[in-house]
């Protein structure tokens, strides 16, 4: 079990960069996959939710 909760809205930082050079996310789409875009470039993708909670670092809730 993930020790975090994703909710839209939230960012999400990475152990990888994106080539752009981020490693924050922002979560567009919650599920069994998730819809990610990148805080630097805008570049959106979509995710598995174990690839998701394997890679990430650290989790900011929204505002």
């Amino acid at each position: 079990m993930t020790p975090y909760t994703y909710e839209v809205g939230d960012i999400v930082r990475m152990k990888k960069k994106h080539p752009c050079g981020s490693f924050e996310w922002e979560i567009l789409r919650v599920g069994a996959d998730f819809r990610l875009k990148c805080t630097g470039c805008g570049h959106q993708i979509m995710i598995a939710r174990k690839l998701v909670e394997k890679n990430t670092k650290d989790l900011r809730k929204k505002a």
